[in-house]
């Protein structure tokens, strides 16, 4: 891994995750291509502001769970090449049900050039703290449709307060959201603007052990004990 990133969870206290990508669960219906383990990777400096974030969450009653961060530029290859494929519909109704998936890319949704190669955007949602539950958001996780833009029609007003209560948390810590997904926000002070990386996001040799070539990881995704910003 770059030296200017890190494993979210080892440097943001209480955090928890499921990398999205790295499981069966997305849109393209298979894990993606550099996701060879189920963790989040960001840089140095996405995770001071995350802290800073985690924080001001659980002030309110919430905790973050993140789905993406740090993206290879090989899965959104791999996007690329899925979207050209013919339809499926295994993953249609759950993520895409009103576009082809070419329009994916036309809408805005998925970007040739992800903000998250960077290193310094996120996907996540909050959780409430004392009962482990999601928060309802109106709409899951890379639900392509306009239900998921921010100011959307049709969700309930604990679903509209909820996600005012993310986009409050993010922005008061330096982050910038993103008008068609109410998940998404990238870091305003990003390290790297113009530089997209290529790395697989693959644990330490060694630290869970290897299986069959690939590294093998842990199927709990909570937050481990903190090891400081090294």
């Amino acid at each position: 891994m770059k030296d200017a990133f890190v494993f979210v969870d080892e440097c943001v206290s209480g955090i928890r995750w499921d990398a999205k990508y790295a499981t069966w669960d997305n849109f393209t219906g298979k894990p993606v291509d550099g996701y060879v383990a189920n963790r989040i990777v960001g840089t140095r400096t996405l995770c001071e502001a995350l802290e800073r974030a985690r924080e001001k969450a659980e002030s309110l009653g919430f905790g973050l769970l993140l789905w993406d961060g740090y993206r290879p530029q090989r899965a959104v290859d791999c996007f690329l090449r899925w979207s050209t494929r013919p339809e499926d519909g295994r993953t249609k109704l759950r993520h895409y049900p009103n576009i082809d998936r070419a329009e994916m890319f036309e809408k805005g949704y998925v970007a040739a050039k992800s903000g998250h190669s960077r290193g310094s955007t996120v996907d996540l949602t909050l959780y409430h703290l004392a009962t482990g539950e999601l928060a309802p958001m109106g709409g899951d996780y890379d639900l392509m449709d306009p239900i998921s833009h921010h100011g959307a029609k049709g969700i309930t007003q604990v679903e509209a307060r909820n996600r005012e209560h993310l986009r409050g948390v993010m922005e008061t810590c330096g982050f910038s959201s993103y008008d068609q997904e109410w998940w998404h926000y990238t870091l305003k002070d990003e390290p790297y603007p113009d530089t997209y990386f290529d790395f697989p996001i693959a644990e330490p040799a060694g630290e869970f052990g290897v299986a069959g070539g690939v590294l093998a990881t842990s199927a709990r995704h909570e937050a481990r004990p903190r090891r400081g910003w090294a």
